[in-house]
């Protein structure tokens, strides 16, 4: 939790508004990595990367 607010302090101090989207898009995609893993679905997933 605290790596998430320095984060925070850092991206408001610094004015990057525009990574907070990349990150999330990252988080997202990572997410959907970590579940399909061990489906049937990783081949068509692995597919797209």
């Amino acid at each position: 939790m605290e790596f998430i607010k320095e984060f925070w302090e850092f991206v408001r101090k610094r004015k990057i508004y525009w990574l907070l989207p990349l990150l999330l898009i990252l988080l997202l995609l990572g997410g959907l990595m970590a579940l399909t893993g061990g489906s049937a679905l990783a081949p068509f997933i692995y597919a797209v990367f």
